[in-house]
């Protein structure tokens, strides 16, 4: 049984990072997504090498790709040929590049008005930003997330493009994708999607707004239950270099916590007293390097003292909870996240690897419908697959 999006077609204009991701979810819940490459890059992803993966790339799995020189009126045409059978589309240029290239929101509404137009940047659409250049560490600072990551005696610390290209930008925009076709299904009218990473990182910091609101999070970083301000909710260091992390919030698993550890020191139970943390931090850091890593998972793990080992990129296919959920999958000698969340009918899966720059020219295209067998590269070679 193919995944839930099975039966809806949608066009990628290429791009990195943010869109990629989205179109990776999309392509992984059973949706055809048809990505579109420059003409100038066919052939240069077939070498390996900085921000080229190739077959190796995980965000470009599962789909295939025509290359288009959306500069010329022949790109063009071919280009809004399949916007006009298309479900959706998903492009991560900077605000009025489509529309110069002639390919914006009108242009393709009306070719085909039940489609879903799905743009993704740093700043959004509009704002006094969003022409701006910027990366995620930039957009996550301006929404309160960055801020809120770290330690007390470093600055900010950015966690590599999770909350704000992958969270608060591919997330949000696959799942405004997916609720404008269901309200498209009603209306028979489609609409522009606007995922700006900055309102997501700031949807995506909600929990630490709404502590703010009750008066429990501060400005000052490790001093707040959440951000390792507290001794039962940060990561230690064992006896071998390696960390461990502890959760233990509510006040039975706290209490399991310290009989794991086997403590019996009174001040243990201040446990949500603020001015105790930082000694009973410094007790517990002292604790957990008396034994290694492998020490305390024999000692905790699969108990409700809120545990779990810190592991590597490297360790964490390896651990038996994720070998048995399949959590990590390999394809093409690739190690890679399989395909989330979980459904009991219709099986998310990979459906093929990345596809190089304009592979599937001459077959992508005949499949959608549009006949541009004389598309060629520049230098004269008729591009097919």
């Amino acid at each position: 049984m193919a995944g839930p999006l099975q039966g809806l077609k949608i066009v990628e204009v290429a791009g990195i990072g943010p869109g990629p991701f989205c179109a990776m979810m999309l392509a992984d819940m059973g949706a055809e997504v048809l990505r579109i490459d420059r003409l100038d890059a066919v052939g240069k992803d077939r070498e390996v090498g900085f921000m080229r993966p190739g077959r190796n790339s995980i965000l470009n799995r599962g789909r295939r790709s025509v290359a288009l020189d959306l500069k010329s009126a022949d790109g063009v045409e071919t280009f809004l040929e399949l916007i006009d059978s298309a479900d959706a589309l998903i492009e991560g240029f900077r605000p009025g590049v489509m529309e110069r290239l002639g390919i914006g929101p009108e242009v393709c509404h009306v070719r085909n008005p039940r489609l879903v137009y799905g743009r993704i940047t740093g700043w959004g659409q509009d704002g006094p930003l969003h022409q701006a250049a910027g990366h995620d560490i930039n957009y996550i600072a301006i929404s309160g997330a960055l801020h809120t990551i770290g330690r007390a005696d470093g600055g900010p610390v950015a966690p590599p493009a999770m909350i704000g290209d992958i969270g608060g930008g591919a997330m949000m925009l696959a799942f405004g994708i997916v609720s404008a076709l269901l309200e498209a299904r009603q209306s028979g009218r489609g609409q522009v999607v606007d995922a700006a990473i900055t309102d997501g990182a700031a949807l995506m910091a909600s929990i630490v707004y709404e502590f703010k609101a009750m008066g429990l999070w501060s400005n000052e970083r490790q001093t707040n239950l959440l951000d390792g301000g507290a001794h039962f909710y940060d990561t230690y260091q064992c006896a071998d270099g390696k960390w461990i992390s502890i959760g233990a919030i509510e006040p039975q698993f706290y209490s399991l916590l310290i009989e794991k550890l086997e403590i019996d020191d009174p001040e243990f139970s201040r446990q949500l007293d603020p001015a105790a943390w930082p000694t009973l931090k410094q007790k517990l850091a002292t604790k957990f390097r008396t034994k290694t890593r492998d020490e305390w998972c024999a000692v905790m793990e699969g108990t409700d003292a809120c545990f779990a080992p810190v592991l590597s990129l490297d360790e964490a296919r390896h651990h038996p909870h994720n070998v048995a959920r399949n959590t990590f999958i390999e394809r093409g000698g690739v190690t890679q996240p399989a395909p989330a969340p979980r459904f009991s009918r219709t099986t998310a899966e990979i459906s093929m690897p990345a596809p190089y720059a304009g592979e599937h020219n001459d077959k992508a295209l005949a499949d959608w419908g549009v006949d541009r067998s004389a598309l060629s590269h520049p230098n004269g070679t008729i591009l097919s697959g």
